[in-house]
């Protein structure tokens, strides 16, 4: 089976700003894009193939007709006809709102499908540009809920200027905050369950403030606090980076000047490989042969057992 491309789903919002449609070389003319959906299962936001034998079809399409062949066996067994991960690249323009994700018991227990873990990878940002992650000092619930109506939870905050290649790590209950000026790929769960902390007290354009969720978050929020919450790793040329391994997605980085083979014989999963800078060539098994530049994802079937990259390209892999 080939390897997939998706059109990308590009999401206008009141903070995008104008990093992505050039970044993916799209002959796109909009503004505000704050968004691109690559690779999407979520529910009337599905993603749709753009090449190949199943062009026009959409993501859970696939799934539920390939089954353990497009996702890996186990995979089907554990999510079914739902694709498990959302990409992303997200360009922010100005400040996103204060947020937090239930694990998947605290989720069900609120009427909601799944939780949301999730991880970012920090592309060519804007110089000083910031991002909350996780807190820096010991806080209660009630002391939680005073911060936010009182203007002061960022105090509780740790706060980060961001480079490229800057990891983060958000497993469900971590407080986070996309800030100005941050360009960067979101690997998450499928699942569009947010609750929004804080907004700055910022109006909308009638008028009015946007709707929090003090009382779901305070119920999801982790309030250990770790010394740094920046993933450490040790960038290596010609050779795959572990950056993250959790139960739902483990992630690595490539960074390739010279002809790479990878295997994927032992692995029972789909791979998606996500370009971040760079242009590169992939034969897979089969000998088909596609693209892997900068800004674009490419889905490999679960029956793909090897890949052999050409090129100079930097790209992320990620699979469950």
């Amino acid at each position: 089976m080939e390897p997939i491309k998706f059109k990308a789903l590009l999401k206008q919002t009141i903070w995008g700003g104008d990093k992505i449609i050039p970044f993916k070389h799209l002959n796109e003319k909009l503004d505000n894009v704050g968004e691109s959906w690559e690779i999407s299962g979520v529910k009337g936001n599905e993603t749709i193939v753009s090449n190949g034998r199943y062009e026009g079809r959409s993501l859970n399409a696939l799934v539920k007709e390939l089954k353990g062949d497009l996702v890996g066996i186990e995979n089907y067994k554990r999510f079914g006809d739902e694709f498990p991960l959302l990409i992303k690249f997200i360009d922010a323009r100005s400040d996103l709102s204060i947020q937090v994700h239930p694990t998947d018991e605290i989720a069900r227990r609120q009427g909601k499908e799944r939780g949301k873990t999730e991880m970012w990878y920090i592309m060519n940002s804007d110089k000083g540009a910031k991002l909350y992650s996780g807190l820096k000092k010991q806080i209660t619930p009630e002391q939680y809920k005073a911060m936010v109506e009182d203007d002061t939870i960022c105090d509780a905050l740790a706060q980060y200027e961001v480079k490229e290649g800057d990891v983060f790590f958000l497993p469900a209950g971590r407080i986070h905050a996309i800030g100005t000026g941050c360009f960067l790929a979101e690997i998450q769960q499928t699942s569009d369950v947010t609750y929004r902390i804080y907004d700055y007290k910022r109006k909308d354009k009638d008028g009015n403030y946007r709707q929090l969720h003090t009382k779901e978050a305070a119920e999801c929020i982790n309030y250990k606090v770790e010394k740094d919450y920046r993933t450490e790793y040790l960038p290596a040329k010609n050779q795959g980076v572990s950056l993250v391994h959790c139960p739902y997605f483990t992630t690595s980085v490539y960074d390739l000047n010279e002809p790479m083979t990878i295997d994927y014989s032992e692995l029972d999963s789909f791979v998606i490989l996500i370009g971040m800078k760079g242009e590169g060539r992939i034969t897979d098994s089969e000998g088909n042969e596609t693209t892997l530049n900068e800004g674009e994802t490419l889905l490999l079937p679960a029956t793909t057992r090897s890949v052999k990259v050409e090129g100079s390209i930097k790209f992320l892999e990620t699979y469950v």
